[in-house]
């Protein structure tokens, strides 16, 4: 098991990495309190009644999969639920499941009586690698994923590879494209795991194990979005318009993603990482209207009137942040010839 700490102050808090976790969530996490757990109907049922038997008093909700349930009609039903559970400031709640699971009970305990503690298991590769720590949680309005929310660093995560064994292969791809990207800005070692070799059991731990480091790194430095953590970013402008245009079904999170990473990498970055999304099973076209998308892009939350920060990658590794018009990321996108099929 490998343990790394997020320093940040009196927020601070530890990632454990490792296998058959699970059943020592009440090592790990405080729950000798009234503790409610939240899932989705897309996650075994075991992990959250695991985590329930190590608590003092338990309550399992569980929501639709999908992003539907990041919804302000799913906040509120909720909420309720939590307040005839009893929870008080001192309780807390529990997310089990993946990234939607993670941001929606995130949201739940920033907001509930002004926040009470948070704890994240994930369940999937793109929670693991990427939503699980720092501390951003939302729910999505009208169509506009994210827009909601606030920053409210977990308490505890607890990373386990075995969780992973029931995912299908999409959806194991769909969280590397989250490894990937980080790779690409920070991590050409990384990088080259892709490039080289193919991601199996006997080694998706060591890149979930990198990948976290540096999220870790960049959230310790800016734990709020003012500077560095914009580079988490890459590749979510047109990934996140993408996702928008396909009102959130079709393509996952992490494959809006893939196709995002190529208007804003060089054309000598785009051709090393083209070959990796084709082994990983992840789009590098994009047959969608790409105007429609586009569209939404002025709704994003990284836009400051008309200007948008975009972050580029020119050499793997390293990064450039360049704010410019949407008009001029509109035409950085149109450009490119990924969207052809």
């Amino acid at each position: 098991m490998t343990t790394l700490h997020m320093n940040l102050g009196v927020r601070g808090y530890d990632i454990h990495i490792g296998r058959r976790l699970i059943d020592k969530a009440g090592e790990f996490f405080n729950l000798k309190r009234r503790t409610f757990i939240v899932t989705d109907s897309g996650v075994p049922k075991e992990y959250a009644e695991r985590v329930a038997a190590c608590a003092e008093v338990a309550k399992i909700v569980t929501v639709e999969e999908g992003e539907g349930s990041k919804s302000l009609e799913v906040y509120g039903r909720l909420l309720k639920e939590m307040a005839e559970f009893g929870l008080t400031r001192t309780d807390c709640a529990v997310a089990v499941g993946g990234g939607v699971v993670g941001d929606l009970t995130g949201f739940l305990a920033a907001s509930y009586m002004r926040g009470i503690d948070f704890y994240n298991l994930p369940t999937t590769v793109l929670s693991q690698v990427d939503s699980s720590i720092g501390g951003k949680t939302a729910i999505n309005l009208s169509g506009i994923k994210n827009i909601v929310g606030a920053f409210h660093q977990p308490r505890g995560v607890i990373v386990d590879i075995d969780t992973l064994s029931t995912l299908p292969k999409r959806q194991v791809a769909n969280g590397l494209a989250e490894a990937l990207k980080m790779s690409l800005t920070s991590d050409a070692e990384l990088f080259s795991l892709f490039e080289n070799e193919e991601i199996s059991d006997s080694n998706i731990e060591r890149v979930i194990t990198s990948a976290l480091k540096i999220k870790k790194a960049v959230v310790e430095e800016d734990e709020c979005e003012s500077g560095i953590r914009k580079i988490l970013n890459f590749g979510h402008t047109f990934g996140h318009a993408v996702e928008a245009e396909e009102e959130m079904h079709g393509f996952y999170h992490g494959e809006c993603v893939a196709i995002g990473m190529l208007p804003v990498s060089s054309p000598e970055v785009r051709a090393r990482l083209v070959p990796v999304l084709k082994k990983l099973g992840l789009p590098c076209s994009y047959g969608g209207d790409i105007q429609r998308a586009l569209s939404f892009i002025s709704h994003d939350k990284k836009c400051d009137g008309d200007k948008i920060s975009i972050v580029l990658v020119n050499k793997i590794g390293s990064y450039e942040i360049k704010k410019m018009t949407v008009s001029e990321f509109a035409e950085m996108v149109r450009n490119t010839a990924f969207f052809e099929v």
